[in-house]
C-alpha cells in the first residue's frame, strides 16, 4: 500500500512536503517525497489530500477503567482529599460499568490519534473482553497495593503473575504496576523489580506524584503519613529521602520502569534517574488538575532524562464549561505548550511517540515513521505552510482524518 499526503512528518527525519510512504505488511518499507516512488506504484497510491501523516501517538499512562468519571471530582484541596474522594465514588460501581468506562476510554483515545497506550488495570478480569474489542496496542499494568489488604507481598504478587501468565493476545502484554511507593510496602516494590527483570517486563509505578507523598517520605511528617498510619501502614521506610530514592533502594529504578509523575524533585533525583535512565511520564492536564508546583521539565531534561506524555485518567481531568473532557494526546500536548515556554513543538512532539516508544521497549518499532517500523500512522487535516508543519501540528484539534495499527486501518480514511 502506497499513501501520498500533503505533508509527512517522521519525528525521527525531516519533514518532507508532498511525500508519500510504502506499507508491505505490517511495516513501512519507504519513505519520501512522492515523485520518488515509480510510476507503477503511484498509480494504485491512496490520495488522502490536505493531511500530514505523523506516528501514531504513544501514550504512556492512562487509567482507561475511569474514564467516565469525566467531570464527576471536583479538583480538590489536597491529595489525600482525592484519594478519599475516588474511593468513594468507586464503591458504587460494577464490573459492567468499568469495562463500559475502559472501552469508552480506548473509543476516545483511538479517535484522537493514539495508537499504543500504557494502561493502568485495576480490574483485570476486564482484559480478555476489552483487549478484543479495540484495535489499540495496550500494555496493561496489573496494579498491586498492599497496605489495608493485609495479605503478603508475596501473595499479592503471586496473584498477579498468575494473572499476567493467564493472559495471551497477539498484541497486548500485561505487566506490574505496584502502585506507589505511600500504597505499597518496600518488600513489594523489591519483589516486583526482581520478577520484572528476570521476565524482562515493564514496570509502571506512580511516584513523587504530591506535595504530601514527598513530605511523608523526606520528612516522615505530614498530612498523608499520619493518615496512613492511622491505617495502619509501617512508615519505618519515611524519613530517609525523597520518594525517589526509596525506589532506589528497593532497586526499582531502571530503563523498564516507568516513574508516572514525578511532580516533586529533591536535589539529586533528576541525576538519580538519568544514571539509572529511568523514563519519566508527564501527564499535563492532571498537573494542572492539582494544582502542584510547575513541572521540571527542563531540569530532567537537561540531566538526560527520556520524557514522555500521558493522559493519566479523566477523574483528574477539568471540564470546560459544560462539555465534559476526553482522553486525546494532543490535549496534553497543547496543555505541555501553554504552560511551558521553554519547550519546544519538536520536544513536545517527540515526547507524545519516539520518547514514549523507548520507554515502553519499542524504540524503533513504532513512535516514527522509518524503514522497517511498524506502520502505526495517524492523518491529521493540515492546511496551513510547510514551513509551520510541527506547530500546526500542535495546534490541531478534534479527531483524527485516519489511523492504521501495524498496516490495518484502525480508522479508515473517507
Amino acid at each position: 500500500m502506497l499513501l501520498r499526503a500533503k505533508a509527512i512528518l517522521p519525528v525521527t527525519a525531516p519533514p518532507i512536503e508532498d511525500g508519500a510512504v510504502f506499507i508491505a505488511g505490517n511495516k513501512i518499507q519507504t519513505i519520501g517525497p512522492w515523485k520518488n516512488f515509480r510510476s507503477s506504484l503511484r498509480e494504485k497510491a491512496v490520495d488522502l489530500g490536505e493531511v500530514v501523516l505523523l506516528p501514531g501517538l504513544i501514550n504512556a499512562h492512562c487509567h482507561l477503567d475511569y474514564t467516565d468519571m469525566a467531570g464527576e471530582l471536583s479538583p480538590p484541596q489536597t491529595f489525600t482529599d482525592w484519594i478519599a474522594a475516588i474511593m468513594a465514588h468507586k464503591t458504587g460501581w460494577s464490573y459492567s460499568d468499568y469495562a463500559r468506562s475502559w472501552m469508552r476510554g480506548a473509543n476516545q483515545l483511538l479517535k484522537t490519534g493514539t495508537t499504543t497506550v500504557a494502561d493502568i488495570e485495576a480490574m483485570p478480569d476486564l482484559l480478555p473482553e476489552v483487549w478484543e474489542g479495540t484495535p489499540l496496542r495496550v500494555f496493561s499494568f496489573l496494579e498491586m497495593t498492599g497496605i489495608k489488604s493485609r495479605r503478603h507481598p508475596k501473595e499479592v504478587l503471586r496473584e498477579a503473575v498468575q494473572k499476567i501468565d493467564s493472559l495471551r493476545h497477539p498484541r497486548n502484554r500485561a505487566m506490574l504496576s505496584p502502585h506507589a511507593p505511600y500504597s505499597t510496602v518496600p518488600e513489594l516494590l523489591e519483589l516486583a523489580a526482581r520478577t520484572s527483570q528476570k521476565r524482562k517486563w515493564r514496570v509502571s509505578i506512580h511516584v513523587a506524584e504530591s506535595a504530601q507523598e514527598f513530605e511523608m517520605f523526606t520528612a516522615a511528617s505530614g498530612r498523608m503519613y499520619d493518615w496512613l498510619k492511622r491505617n495502619e501502614r509501617d512508615n519505618s521506610d519515611c524519613g530517609l529521602g525523597s520518594p525517589i530514592a526509596h525506589l532506589a533502594r528497593q532497586k526499582l529504578l531502571g530503563e523498564n520502569v516507568l516513574a508516572i509523575h514525578v511532580n516533586y524533585l529533591a536535589r539529586g533525583d533528576a541525576t538519580l534517574l538519568a544514571k539509572n535512565k529511568t523514563p519519566v511520564v508527564h501527564c499535563p492536564r492532571s498537573h494542572d488538575y492539582f494544582k502542584h508546583q510547575p513541572f521540571e521539565r527542563a531540569r530532567l531534561a537537561n540531566a538526560g532524562v527520556n520524557l514522555c506524555l500521558g493522559t493519566d485518567s479523566l477523574a483528574t481531568t477539568r471540564k470546560s464549561g459544560r462539555h465534559k473532557p476526553e482522553l486525546d494526546m494532543f490535549a496534553e500536548m497543547r496543555a505541555l505548550a501553554t504552560n511551558d515556554k521553554s519547550v519546544s513543538p519538536q520536544e513536545i512532539l517527540q515526547m507524545a511517540t519516539v520518547n514514549g516508544a523507548r520507554a515502553l521497549g519499542l524504540a524503533g518499532k513504532t513512535g516514527e515513521l522509518s524503514k522497517g517500523a511498524l506502520a502505526d500512522i495517524i492523518a491529521i487535516p493540515f492546511a496551513g505552510k510547510f514551513s509551520h508543519l510541527t506547530e500546526s501540528m500542535l495546534a490541531h484539534t478534534g479527531n483524527v482524518v485516519a489511523s492504521m495499527i501495524e498496516g490495518r486501518w484502525a480508522i479508515s480514511p473517507t
